[in-house]
């Protein structure tokens, strides 16, 4: 039963990192494939971890990859908040079809 679990995971991070990499190769701006990024190491490499994580059991291989899955949940999302922001304060355009720029908003005040 725990073996159908891992390769449930398993198969979930397969199926997030194929839809993060397409987004990735079809999203037209710098932010949008900063998103599809995000789900690529958040749902992807973190089910992935898990699922292995499961396969091997209760073992230290297993806790490895449940602090790595922990590591990453934490500070994947504040890079790419971090690598946004410094795109947008370089210059780099939205998507010419973009509705809202709240940054820009907030700085305008």
């Amino acid at each position: 039963m725990i073996e159908l679990i891992a390769y449930i995971f398993l198969g979930i991070g397969g199926a997030c990192a194929l839809i993060g990499a397409m987004g990735i190769l079809r999203f037209p701006d710098v932010y949008n494939r900063l998103h599809a990024n995000t789900v690529v190491v958040v749902g992807g490499v973190i089910m992935t971890l898990l699922g292995a994580g499961l396969v091997a059991g209760l073992s230290v291989y297993s806790l490895k990859t449940l602090l790595i899955a922990v590591f990453l949940f934490l500070t994947n999302p504040v890079g790419a908040h971090a690598i946004a922001r410094a795109a947008h304060k370089s210059g780099v355009k939205l998507w010419p079809r973009s509705v809202v720029d709240k940054l820009e908003e907030e700085e305008k005040r």
